[in-house]
């Protein structure tokens, strides 16, 4: 018996280790992006972030494509997710700015950082078991992790294409990721794109922005990210808006279910009564 278990451990396809291997591709970039911050290299640093997050995002839908979904794939995503953004960017910023300008105390935070994002991951393990609504699919709880860390560096990234040290002040770095470590460990819900469905009209519009989009990363990258990074944040308070709208109208149709069952259970008792009597 354990011969057969381990042939059927060999003869795995090749097509369903694919998203395990972007996983692993994902963690390198992660750890890669603290070689280069320790080298002070500081733009290749942000851009291995960036690549693990666009692993990140390919590994699950391969998953689900190849139908290589598993629980060892699952665990190895939350761990590649908290070197990648959660140990890497605290340590980058931490050795761009915060050692140099607050030490001990930028270590703090750095480390609040982490254990924020740690927190955001188990707790997104933990609700995947729970019963949510079909629109919850929507939304994530608290910001999510790839882009806690990209939006975390923003005025790193802004620094690259300004040269302005007002960008890489202590302080304000120091304040910005504690604010994305609250968003991150928060219950604030953010949109989720994993659903986001695009009519037909639409698609000619966005296929025009993408290709804009490429142009510009290709000649003010730096400057687009920050943008995407604005823009996603403006889409907060909406989303905050839009997920307790769907809240209220889930609890009306609860209402409305217990109503017409109690009204059922009234209609009931009286039959009952009912046919008691004419028995009598």
């Amino acid at each position: 018996m354990p011969f057969n278990r381990r042939n059927r451990f060999r003869a795995l396809p090749l097509n369903s280790l694919i998203p395990n291997m972007l996983t692993t591709l994902a963690l390198c970039a992660g750890l890669t992006s603290v070689r280069f911050a320790l080298n002070e290299k500081w733009e290749l640093a942000v851009i291995a972030i960036l690549v693990a997050g666009v692993l990140d995002g390919l590994d699950g839908r391969m998953a689900r494509l190849l139908k290589g979904t598993s629980r060892f794939g699952a665990e190895l995503d939350s761990l590649s997710d908290f070197v990648s953004f959660g140990v890497a960017p605290a340590l980058v910023l931490f050795l761009w700015t915060l050692d140099a300008g607050l030490g001990g105390i930028g270590w703090i935070i750095a480390l609040i950082y982490t254990v924020s994002c740690g927190l955001r991951l188990a707790r997104f393990n933990s609700m995947l078991d729970e019963d949510q609504p079909v629109w919850a699919a929507g939304y994530f709880t608290g910001i999510a992790a790839p882009a806690g860390a990209s939006i975390a560096m923003l005025f790193m990234v802004m620094n690259f294409f300004t040269d302005s040290d007002f960008f890489r002040s202590d302080i304000l770095n120091a304040a910005w990721l504690l604010f994305m470590a609250f968003l991150m460990a928060s219950r604030i819900p953010t949109y989720s794109i994993k659903r986001l469905r695009i009519s037909r009209r639409f698609i000619m519009p966005m296929l025009i922005l993408v290709g804009g989009m490429a142009a510009m990363m290709a000649s003010y990258p730096w400057q687009l990210l920050s943008l995407i990074a604005l823009a996603y944040l403006a889409t907060i308070p909406f989303a905050v808006i839009s997920h307790h709208r769907l809240e209220q109208q889930d609890a009306q149709k609860a209402d409305v279910k217990k109503a017409a069952a109690a009204t059922e259970a009234d209609v009931v008792k009286e039959e009952a009564e009912k046919s008691e009597d004419t028995e009598k």
